[in-house]
């Protein structure tokens, strides 16, 4: 399979503004990211690359007085990722309680959870403040014996520690085959048998039996528009926790959920991202 790298120039450059693009990027079927000083690298099957899209969302970026540009190139993508996994990737620790490592790091530090991954793709390793502040809450919550629902798992770290922390069950959904797969594979990696991965998108929800926790880590406009579906597959007192936007947009998530017959708990802030938690009562 070929990729095609194509490289963004931001100007100015911020971290905020690389990760809202690898988010609108990752919408057109993008699957990996990497950052670097004035901008960022992305990654597509060249069969998937649409450039007027491209040229939509550098359009509708929602930073003013930004200029972005880019250039298009082959990439021998294995290379890339064999790379990136050995040299970029870092072990992630969050509170001394979790670790999040690829098969390739030694000398990883003992914490309570211990999530091996092979993540293939720099967007989903963990490194995002989304993740980590999920992982956060994951943390503080008593999972045991709950039904949980991962939507947009990406490599399905927080499925994983879903089950490490006494899950029943994890259902994780993304719309990606490529996330999927990868997702599949790092089940495995942490001998996890009740945990099942599967393709597509909200729609898989219709008709499903109650989750108690839904955990969805995508983007604002994904948000609002697959909420009711959530709200669907919630009993009263389901728990949805929501990350992949930025304080701004929290009132009208809030708004959403509320028409939903859901009350707003709390949110906590990571560097501009928000993690908000609600409760459903109806």
């Amino acid at each position: 399979m070929k990729y095609i790298e194509v490289t963004f120039s931001i100007q100015p450059y911020s971290t905020d503004k690389a990760d809202v693009l690898a988010a609108m990027a990752g919408e057109l079927g993008f699957e990996s990211f990497t950052e670097f000083e004035g901008g960022l690298k992305a990654y597509i099957q060249d069969t998937l690359l649409n450039e007027d899209a491209l040229k939509d969302i550098i359009f509708d970026f929602p930073f003013p007085d930004t200029k972005i540009s880019y250039t298009i190139e082959q990439a021998a993508y294995q290379n890339w990722n064999k790379e990136w996994e050995e040299h970029v990737f870092q072990p992630i620790v969050i509170e001394d309680k979790c670790c999040v490592h690829s098969t390739a790091h030694t000398n990883i530090p003992h914490t309570t959870y211990d999530i091996v991954i092979n993540p293939q793709m720099a967007f989903g390793s963990g490194y995002h403040e989304t993740t980590q502040g999920i992982i956060r809450e994951l943390l503080d919550t008593d999972i045991t014996g709950k039904t949980v629902l991962d939507m947009g798992c990406g490599t399905c770290i927080l499925g994983i520690l879903s089950a490490m922390r006494g899950a029943a069950h994890v259902t994780a959904i993304d719309i990606d085959e490529w996330s999927v797969n990868n997702a599949r594979l790092n089940v495995e990696l942490n001998h996890l048998n009740n945990i099942n991965v599967e393709w597509g998108d909200a729609s898989l929800l219709k008709g499903r039996e109650s989750f108690d926790l839904i955990l969805a880590n995508i983007n604002r406009n994904i948000l609002l528009n697959d909420m009711p579906a959530y709200a669907d597959c919630m009993r009263t007192h389901s728990i949805l926790v929501m990350s992949g936007f930025y304080e701004e947009d929290l009132p009208m998530i809030q708004r959403k959920a509320e028409s939903l017959g859901m009350i707003y708990l709390y949110h906590k802030e990571y560097n501009h991202w928000i993690v908000a938690k609600f409760e459903k009562m109806s």
